[in-house]
Parts: structure tokens; C-alpha cells; sequence
């Protein structure tokens, strides 16, 4: 059934979502059929805000749809660009006085849960049929495929050409319950447009994957009209008896929240190569095709990408372009187009101006968001394609209250969007500006970025920097984020117990969350988050995760002037559940000849300072985890980083070991460094306060090594030292200097002119050569 030819006065036309030639097929049929009922894929529930939609806004927008309830909370976007047909529907419907109406379900429906974007393309339901037509076509992907079919070639015959594609790529996919509710819901839209019209013109703009289900479920071979009964007034099979009304609306649970607004976009957001879910790449260029047809576009992409890549101080000739533009005809005419398009172009920039080789695929030969380490020439094309447009809203569009709150609170709290704020968090006022500019932080709204402030696991630190960060999809941020509250408070409150519930047991990015909370100024939350924390360390079996939560802890715990959080109970019982399992796990650790991992050696630190510093308070087994260290010190299976980091814990908590001895039972090459990395984690003050033995047998055993034994070694060694300060590091060098003699200043020992490790393997080199040379009697002595 041809979308010109359908019988009953039902027209259908199934489109690709931001196609151009869509668009244009979509406005043709409008001016030639004058319907009296425009009906478009898109929320049912904002037909009531036509004109909101449709007023004076800058292009691209969109309708953001929040909704939250006690099981789910989702969010997607429905966008509209100038070249979307679903948007030249409603425009050109108005013009030739149509009734405008919206006949999917709702955005926040269950049966689109899954999408984040209402005019994501089905193509992974036909993936199959995609891959045999690129394959038969000689093109890359289904952007690829969709240009040569559509967007290059003549207007004439193009509804025919789309009936027929999309007719077979639904042929051989079946549609999922979701969709098939979806249909059944539009379907009845449809049949109530057509009873309305009363032999009037009706225009069905939807995606090309609905529309063989949209004519089987509304129209019967002979043009007679098909009727139904079910979930919104239709049957499974969209069959039975309808009412002339249109369908209900559904409307969210009594106990959900849900709203929709519209929404600034911009050309990046909409952009395939940056991770949208729907439809076309490369919207600038689109744009000028929309604007100007294939060939200028085409000319116009070749003057951007040179224009940008010449700002960038890329090398950018005449000759280039020209050969350029030459390779571009050239493809375009090996490959049967009547002029270049989007592929034909970027494919003759790339072999006139990229002369590397190039270490992965073209990104528009591949579908997806560009990888990293693609070639700098080849990220300003995508960037030029993208384009930088961003839309605006009529000054009069409705705005969710977060808005307004947003602005009364940085107002209230005199924060300047243009200015750099230092805060003392010990001040009152600063530390309210500091916890509303978290609040916001953790909205996701943009305005200020942190540079220095406290952080996790740190000593307190009692100022805080925010910069000034604008972001031109700042409002469409703020509104999105009001998808969670009508205020800050209400909305990050809601934000933290979705993250927290999402989280699950990841007490990693829980103890994250719970430092958040106390920034934010929300203490209840971080009662629920160390609650939930508190759960997950009894099964937790990952070392490092359980120490970054416990350092968090303990952080909170230690520092009441800053977080208003010290010594609370619910923090003092999880520091004491959380050493507990830690030493636990530290027992359990078996691989001998592991390389150090700071991780565990980070989880081991926080377990020492809970011990030191609320050992007391908290009652902590300073005995049982002296005993877990002395276990795990002589444990010859343990990893040598761990065992050196028990004995480092024993010594930090006063327990005094025979270290040198100790030294001296690991000095074999591969495990000197990770042993001694494990020692100076915790206890590098000890190492270096008056303990010299140790340092001067490391000293012993690192002179006594062979150049390859050396070479084995450094690696880890210089792990090792990185422990260490550069004051403390400092001490270290005075000590070797005082071993070895010499005048020079003990920070010379700290700088090399060249890297150790090129040193030390030139070393190795020296002593295989003087080996040779006296294996032939041709060197006798000391090189020295």
C-alpha cells in the first residue's frame, strides 16, 4: 500500500527520524493533501501544549519527560530539529489549518522504559536485513545505506522507495510487546482521526519500523476501517469495536511523579557520534541539506572542516581541497551518486589530508560515538559535521519550579556565576554557599567547578575554590535535573536515595556517595547511605573497595568542625566493621609473587589510622590486629607487599620489629621493591625517624646486585620510594650520602639528568661488554 495511493483517506508515511529527504516527502504531502488530521508519533500527553511546542523557539528542542515512582524513575527526551519530519509535520499541518495531535503513549509509559530517546531508529530489530542490503549495496553501515537510497538521489518516486524499504526490513522483524502496545495505542488514534474526518485527508507521520503494523491494524485491503477492543480500546491485534473520542490518555500512578517540559537541545546532543540513540550523524550537515540541498551541503561541509582544521593551525592548502574535492567526485561517481554526499566527502578530505596511517576505522565507517585516539584531522571533520548549534526557548515557555529555585538560591547566597568563589568552610555563610554549590554539583547542573577543596580520605582541609564553568545547555540541565524535585533540596534528596539504591553494595562508590552527602549538607542521607554501607561490608570481598570506604569513614569521623559528622555512631560502627573485615581479608590473600598493589596497600593505611586515631574511642582490637600483622608478616605465601605492609603495621602501632633482619629475607630482585613498598606505605615515618639500620642494609643488598639483578629490581623500587614525601625523601638522600661520602647537596641524589631506568640498563650493557672483553683476554681490571 503506497503511502499516495492508501484507500479510505489514511495516508501513512513512515519516515526515518532527522532524514531530510523525510522532511521534505512529509511537507510535499502536506501542501498536496490539505489533511484535516495531522497525526504524529510522539507523547499523546502533550497535545494539550500544542502551542507551547510549536511556539517561537530556536531549533533543535526538546520534550524532557521525568518520571518517579517507588519501583523506577526514567528520563528520556523527545527532540526536534528543523530537518525532523515528525517536527514539519506539526508546522506544515498548522499552515494548512490541520488538527495537530500527538498518538504514542506517553514518554514515561512502561512500554518505552527502555528508550532515553522516543526517536531511537529500530534498526538493531532489523539488524540482519541492514547488514545483506550494505552488503549487496557496497556501503559501510545504515547511515552509509540510507544516503545512497534516499538522501542523494531525486525526490521523484521516494515514498514508494521508503513504503518498500521499511516494508521489508518489518517483514522479517517481529515486534516486541512493547512496541506492539505502542501500535495497538496509535492504531486507535488513527481509526478515530478517520471517523472524525469523514472522508477528509488524514496524514500518519511515524517511524518507517510502525508503519506496515499502523496499516494492517487500521486499515483492512479494501480501505474498510478495522475496529477493536483492549488495553486502550483496542486487542492484541488491534481488532474490535473503537468509540469515536480519542483514546484516553494514561496517566502515571497516584503515587508517581512525572512531568514534561521543553528543553533547549543543540546539534552535539542530537549528533549519532557522540552517543545519541537516534537517526542521522552529523546534524550541521543535515542542516545545510535540509537548507540547501545535497550539493551545496556538500560544498559547505568541504569549506567547514578546512575553515575549522585552519583555526587549529592544521596545515590546509588550496591544492588540498582541490584534490580533495576531486577524490570526493571521484567516489561519488564510482559509487552511482549523482553528486557527492556525506561519505563521498569526509572519505576525499581524509585521503587528501591525513597522510599518517591510521590505527583504527573511520568513525562514519563504523556506527557508534568516536573513539578515543582517533586522529586529530579526522575529530575536527566529526566536530564541523556536529556543528555547535544550541536551541533557545520563547522567553514565555513554561519552566519547571527548579528553575526559579535554582536562580532564588544563588541569589540568596550571593554566588555569582560569573565570579570565582574562595569559601572558609569554617565561616557559616561560605560553608552554605559550598553545600549549595554541591547541591548542584550533584545535579549535574553546570555553573561552577570545584578546584580545591576537602576530599575523601584526606586531613580536613578548610577552604574550597570554585571556578566559573559556562555551559550553553545549562537551562536544559537545570530542567532536566527538575525531573527529581521542584526544589535543590527536594530534588538532590531524591537524586542521592536513587543513587543509593542503584548502587546496590558497591561500597566503593556508596563511601563516595556518603562523603557527597555530608558536602551537601545532608545528614539524614548520610545516615541512609551509612546504612546501606554497613550491609554491604559483611559480604564485601574486595580489599581496596572496603579500604576507600573505610578511609571515607574514618575521614568523617575525625573531622566534626569541618562535616559537623565526628564521632557519630552509626560512623564508629562501621569503621569497626569495616577493620574488621579488613584484617579478615588481608589473612585470605594468596599469590607469592604478586606486584604491590597500592590498592590493598591504601585499604591496609586506612585500617592503621582507624586503629591510631579511633582506636580508643571505638574500642578497637589494637592486639588482634597486631596478631593478624605478625601472622601475615611470616605467612611465606602471602604477597610480598602485604607482608611487608603487616610488618609496617605492627611497627606504626608500636610494636618494634627486627626490620634490617627482615629486610635481608626478601632481597631477592623480584621481591626487595614490592616488600619494601608495603613496608614504607605504612610505616615510612618509622623508617625514617632514627631508624637508620634499615635503610643502611637496603643500601648493602641494592650494592651487592649485579647490574641485571638491578635492572630486575628498579621497577618496584622506585614504587617503593614513592611513598615517601620529598622532605622525607630528602632524609633518605642524607642518609645514603652520609654512607657513601661526598660534599654534594643531598638533593642531587634526587634529580638524574637522564631516566634511572635508561641508566641502569645502560649499566647492564657496560658489565655484558666487559664480560666479552675479558672472556677474550682483551680486559683486565676494574672499569672504575
Amino acid at each position: 500500500m503506497s503511502a499516495v495511493e492508501a484507500p479510505g483517506g489514511v495516508t501513512f508515511l513512515g519516515v526515518r527520524h532527522h532524514s531530510p529527504a523525510c522532511a521534505r516527502l512529509v511537507a510535499a504531502t502536506v501542501a498536496r493533501l490539505r489533511p484535516a488530521y495531522v497525526l504524529v508519533e510522539g507523547p499523546a500527553d502533550l497535545n494539550g501544549r500544542m502551542d507551547e511546542l510549536l511556539g517561537d523557539h530556536e531549533l533543535p528542542i526538546a520534550v524532557f519527560t521525568a518520571h518517579r515512582d517507588g519501583t523506577r524513575r526514567h528520563a528520556s527526551w523527545s527532540p526536534f530539529c528543523a530537518y525532523s519530519p515528525e517536527w514539519v509535520a506539526l508546522t506544515a499541518g498548522r499552515e494548512v489549518g490541520a488538527q495537530l495531535r500527538f498518538i504514542d503513549l506517553p514518554a514515561w509509559h512502561p512500554a518505552l522504559s527502555d528508550r532515553a530517546n522516543r526517536y531511537a531508529d529500530a534498526d538493531q530489530r532489523y539488524a540482519e536485513a541492514v547488514r545483506r542490503l550494505c552488503a549487496t549495496l557496497a556501503v559501510d553501515n545504515v547511515d552509509a545505506l540510507w544516503d545512497h537510497l534516499f538522501e542523494i538521489g531525486p525526490d521523484d518516486g521516494l515514498a514508494e522507495r521508503l513504503d518498500t524499504y521499511f516494508d521489508v526490513l518489518r517483514g522479517e522483524s517481529a515486534a516486541g510487546a512493547d512496541d506492539t502496545a505502542r501500535e495497538a495505542y496509535m492504531a486507535r488514534w488513527v481509526r478515530a482521526a478517520r471517523r472524525r474526518a469523514a472522508g477528509r485527508p488524514v496524514l500518519v507521520v511515524t517511524g518507517g519500523f510502525h508503519r506496515p503494523a499502523l496499516v494492517r491494524l487500521t486499515v483492512g485491503p479494501d480501505g474498510a476501517d478495522r475496529h477493536g477492543t483492549g488495553p486502550y480500546g483496542t486487542g492484541p491485534d488491534g481488532t474490535g469495536p473503537d468509540e469515536d473520542d480519542w483514546p484516553e490518555v494514561p496517566a502515571p500512578a497516584p503515587d508517581a511523579v512525572a512531568g514534561s517540559y521543553l528543553v533547549p537541545y543543540s546539534f552535539r546532543r542530537l549528533d549519532a557520534f557522540v552517543g545519541y540513540q537516534s537517526g542521522m550523524p552529523s546534524p550541521a550537515y543535515y542542516q545545510r541539506v535540509w537548507e540547501d540541498g545535497p550539493r551545496r551541503a556538500a560544498e559547505a561541509l568541504t569549506e567547514a572542516v578546512a575553515a575549522r582544521l585552519r583555526a587549529r593551525r592544521q596545515p590546509v592548502s588550496t591544492a588540498d581541497l582541490i584534490a580533495a574535492r576531486s577524490m570526493a567526485g571521484g567516489l561519488a561517481r564510482l559509487r552511482g551518486h549523482a553528486h557527492p554526499g556525506r561519505v563521498d566527502v569526509l572519505d576525499g578530505l581524509v585521503s587528501a589530508l591525513v597522510t599518517d596511517a591510521l590505527d583504527q576505522p573511520l568513525p562514519w565507517a563504523t556506527r557508534g560515538t568516536l573513539a578515543p585516539g582517533a586522529h586529530p584531522v579526522v575529530v575536527e571533520m566529526v566536530a564541523a559535521l556536529s556543528g555547535d548549534r544550541v536551541g533557545r526557548l520563547h522567553p514565555d515557555t513554561p519552566l519547571p519550579p527548579l528553575v526559579h529555585d535554582v536562580d532564588a538560591e544563588l541569589e540568596r547566597h550571593r554566588i555569582d556565576p560569573h565570579e570565582v568563589a574562595e569559601l572558609d568552610l569554617t565561616v557559616a555563610g561560605d560553608l552554605a554557599r559550598s553545600r549549595l554549590l554541591h547541591r548542584l554539583r550533584l545535579l549535574d547542573v553546570p555553573g561552577h567547578v570545584r578546584e580545591r577543596g576537602p576530599r575523601a580520605g584526606a586531613d580536613a582541609l578548610l577552604t574550597e575554590r570554585w571556578s566559573p564553568a559556562p555551559s550553553a545547555d545549562r537551562l536544559a540541565r537545570v530542567i532536566e535535573a527538575g525531573g527529581y524535585g521542584p526544589t535543590v533540596l527536594d530534588a538532590v534528596t531524591a537524586r542521592i536515595e536513587e543513587r543509593v539504591t542503584l548502587l546496590g553494595a558497591d561500597v566503593d562508590a556508596l563511601a563516595t556517595t556518603l562523603f557527597d552527602t555530608a558536602l551537601a549538607g545532608l545528614p539524614e542521607h548520610s545516615t541512609r547511605t551509612l546504612t546501606a554501607i554497613a550491609r554491604a561490608t559483611g559480604a564485601v570481598t574486595d580489599l581496596r573497595a572496603l579500604g576507600r570506604a573505610l578511609a571515607v569513614a574514618l575521614a568523617l569521623w575525625r573531622h566534626d568542625g569541618l562535616l559537623g559528622s565526628a564521632g557519630t555512631a552509626p560512623l564508629g560502627a562501621l569503621i569497626t566493621a569495616a577493620v574488621r573485615r579488613a584484617l579478615w581479608l588481608v589473612e585470605g590473600v594468596r599469590a607469592t609473587a604478586a606486584p604491590a598493589d597500592p590498592g590493598r596497600l591504601t585499604a591496609l593505611v586506612a585500617v592503621r589510622d582507624a586503629v591510631r586515631h579511633a582506636g580508643p574511642a571505638l574500642g578497637l582490637d589494637r592486639d588482634g590486629a597486631l596478631a593478624v600483622a605478625g601472622r601475615v608478616a611470616a605467612d611465606p605465601a602471602a604477597p610480598p607487599d602485604l607482608r611487608g605492609a603487616a610488618l609496617g603495621l605492627a611497627w606504626s602501632l608500636g610494636d618494634v620489629p627486627d626490620a634490617a633482619r627482615a629486610v635481608r629475607a626478601v632481597a631477592a630482585p623480584d621481591t626487595l621493591g614490592d616488600w619494601l613498598s608495603g613496608l614504607f606505605a605504612l610505616a615510612r615515618e618509622e623508617v625514617v625517624s632514627g631508624h637508620a639500620a634499615l635503610l643502611t642494609v637496603v643500601d648493602e643488598l641494592l650494592a651487592a646486585m649485579g647490574a641485571h639483578d638491578f635492572l630486575v629490581a628498579l621497577p618496584a623500587l622506585r614504587q617503593a620510594f614513592g611513598w615517601f614525601p620529598p622532605r622525607e625523601r630528602a632524609e633518605v638522600a642524607r642518609h645514603v650520602q652520609a654512607l657513601h661520602g661526598g660534599d654534594a647537596p643531598p638533593g642531587d641524589l634526587l634529580r638524574l639528568d637522564a631516566d634511572p631506568l635508561l641508566v641502569a640498563a645502560a649499566r647492564a650493557v657496560e658489565e655484558r661488554v666487559d664480560a666479552v672483553l675479558t672472556r677474550e683476554g682483551l680486559w683486565e681490571g676494574d672499569r672504575t
